[in-house]
């Protein structure tokens, strides 16, 4: 496993792995933001804000989910509505890949263990090509966010006055990175503006443009040149567009009588609700209606889109799109009886197809075991909704079917472990099972036969 050496005091070597780095990275960007969250200039009484509500939301922000345990709108102050939203910009696009970034565009040279950390950071597929990607990184999010703000404001900017294109700012980023944080207040989101085809289109624009993740745009970028889109590219594109429609379809036929969410609405609101509804509940955790009064089998398809999520190196989260294509064509190639896993016309190695099966499995089980831990404490609540809640968090979504300001200590706490353990996982796993330790060869055993099925 390739390391990073440190000297002590003692003249002692540690080694720190990139995949380390980059989880302390987080870590202390959620323990800076706790801590100025806490300040009574963070929150508009002037008061100090509890350590565990502090935490909740700097972990969510850094974590692009936008659970929230204060309605950020009407507790948290400009000042601290800024640094929410610092945490959002810095978590979605990662302290490495921003340091990178602006070491690029400033023209300074990147050694090789800092191609090494931005290689990780961002899951690209060579050294020579991430400086590059870190570059157009922060291009393409610095052209998406402002687009998006100026679209915004000739909606809010009229309603709101002045303070409109400082909301259109705010709303612009956390559609960007997939964070869902709104400060329309009282925990509305977005739902003022079902109405509003351009709001809710440009925020699922914003949206998608994130969660299909640089890599993608690097290469639709340069296709102009090359004519030539990359598998991972082909498989994210054709997915995104599978999942978001085969959503709004299925959310308008389940709510689409429901007075509690569809069912008020024009034929035209219902369409455009439902798609937005699909878009969002792949990570980025606005919503235009209300998600409590869902019926359970809606839930369940958001619960499906939640834990599948967004694209690798992107800002969104799940356990990304290309490991659930993976595995669904892994699974039909042995019902076809083939050990091949063809995507594409292009053939997937088995290293990758275990690293999939090894992701789907390791979320499963800690939103499981975790559903089952809130369950205990939380009594009052029906399955179904704590596993939104917990699958939301881990998928760093940020939709809640029971709202995180009710619930207790011990679940808020739990929560925030799920939103950095799911902000974090998927790319830890699939890194520490990537990297092999290739010192000792393998040992050789005998073949041993389990009954499967």
């Amino acid at each position: 496993m390739s390391t990073i050496k440190f000297k002590t005091k003692q003249n002692k070597l540690f080694d720190i792995t990139p995949t380390r780095l980059i989880v302390l990275s987080f870590l202390l960007l959620i323990l800076s933001g706790t801590a100025i969250l806490m300040l009574p200039i963070s929150s508009k009484g002037g008061d100090y804000t509890g350590f565990l509500d502090a935490l909740f939301t700097a972990t969510s922000a850094s974590c692009v989910t936008g659970l929230v345990s204060l309605d950020t709108g009407t507790h948290w102050s400009i000042f601290g509505q800024i640094i929410i939203l610092l945490l959002i910009q810095v978590g979605a696009l990662g302290i490495v890949t921003l340091a990178t970034s602006f070491s690029v565009i400033l023209g300074r040279k990147v050694g090789l263990q800092g191609r090494r950390l931005a290689l990780e950071s961002t899951n690209y597929f060579s050294f020579e090509g991430v400086l590059n990607l870190a570059r157009k990184t922060f291009i393409i999010t610095l052209i998406a966010e402002t687009l998006g703000a100026i679209i915004l404001s000739f909606r809010f900017v009229p309603q709101f006055g002045s303070q409109g294109l400082y909301m259109a700012i705010f709303h612009s980023i956390s559609a960007f990175c997939n964070a869902g944080f709104d400060i329309m207040g009282n925990y509305s989101s977005l739902t003022s503006f079902n109405d509003d085809f351009i709001v809710l289109i440009t925020v699922s624009t914003l949206v998608i443009i994130g969660g299909l993740g640089f890599i993608v745009w690097d290469n639709l970028i340069d296709f102009i040149k090359t004519r030539t889109l990359h598998l991972h590219s082909k498989v994210v594109l054709s997915l995104s567009v599978v999942l978001i429609v085969l959503g709004t379809l299925l959310f308008l036929f389940f709510e689409y009588d429901n007075p509690d969410t569809l069912g008020a609405f024009s034929s035209s609101e219902k369409v455009v609700n439902s798609f937005f509804h699909s878009v969002a509940s792949r990570t980025a955790g606005f919503n235009s209606f209300s998600i409590e009064k869902m019926n359970e089998i809606s839930k369940m398809v958001t619960i499906f889109l939640m834990f599948v999520g967004a694209a690798p190196g992107s800002t969104g989260g799940g356990i990304k799109i290309t490991t659930f294509a993976i595995i669904m064509i892994a699974i039909f190639s042995e019902i076809k009886g083939s050990q091949k896993t063809i995507i594409f016309n292009e053939k997937i190695s088995n290293i990758i197809v275990f690293k999939a099966l090894a992701i789907i499995g390791l979320s499963g089980l800690i939103i499981s075991l975790f559903t089952a831990l809130v369950l205990l404490v939380e009594k009052i609540y029906p399955f179904i909704d704590v596993l939104f809640e917990i699958t939301s968090a881990f998928g760093t979504v940020g939709l809640s079917a029971i709202g995180s300001p009710v619930l207790s200590h011990f679940t808020k706490s739990l929560l925030i472990l799920t939103m950095f353990i799911g902000r974090i996982g998927p790319l830890t796993f699939a890194i520490s099972i990537a990297l092999r330790n290739n010192k000792k060869p393998d040992k050789i055993y005998p073949e041993g036969k389990v009954m499967v099925g």
